[in-house]
């Protein structure tokens, strides 16, 4: 097992489990977390198949369909089973750095994809972090919530910083050292901005 099948993996246990606490946020049925745990976990990776021409992974092997739906229905009863187990979760922002875990992971298998598939480094880029966004995207349009990436956090900046630190690292690193450090970086960078409240400066019109 390579350290990218480890990444992509957890990535979509961390990204399905988000799914699944905004769907106990909204107080969903097991098909609702069934399937906001399956558009965030997939949704971005689809996407950006699409987008090479490549086959969507999860059409000929089922596995991450399976993994996502397991982790929402786990989720979900987790939830029914254990008092306090959701609140607890959401209690400590569960969702927001399991979010930012997902992020980082994704943005830079995503662009490593990218580029196996023949992608120019600037589209590798700019897929790693569709990749890691568009789920999410999809996920709060489902739940009638506002899209995180609208919000004025940084989010898709750490998206692009990890992708970018992936694609520059593996000219020079070993793939496994520079997936890893991407990985770190972004998540950090995404971090830090949950931590201290960090923005990009937001547009305001001259008066």
């Amino acid at each position: 097992m390579t350290a990218l099948w480890l990444a992509g993996t957890l990535g979509l246990v961390v990204f399905a489990l988000t799914g699944a606490l905004v769907a106990a946020r909204n107080g969903m049925d097991p098909f609702g977390f069934a399937l906001l745990a399956t558009v965030t976990g997939v949704g971005g990776g689809a996407l950006r198949d699409m987008l090479l021409g490549a086959p969507v992974g999860f059409v000929a092997k089922p596995a991450p369909l399976v993994v996502c739906i397991a982790t929402g229905v786990a989720t979900y009863a987790l939830g029914r089973l254990v008092p306090g187990f959701i609140p607890l979760l959401e209690r400590r922002h569960t969702l927001l750095w399991a979010d930012a875990a997902g992020l980082a992971i994704f943005a830079v298998t995503g662009a490593e994809r990218a580029l196996d598939f023949g992608a120019h480094w600037i589209a590798a880029i700019v897929l790693g972090a569709m990749t890691a966004s568009f789920g999410g995207v999809v996920r709060d349009i489902l739940a009638g919530e506002r899209p995180l990436i609208l919000h004025r956090e940084i989010y898709v900046t750490a998206a692009f910083v990890g992708a970018a630190t992936f694609v520059a690292g593996r000219l020079v690193l070993p793939p496994d050292v520079a997936l890893t450090l991407a990985i770190v970086v972004g998540f950090a960078l995404r971090a830090l901005a949950i931590a201290f409240d960090w923005s990009l400066p937001t547009f305001s019109p001259r008066a």
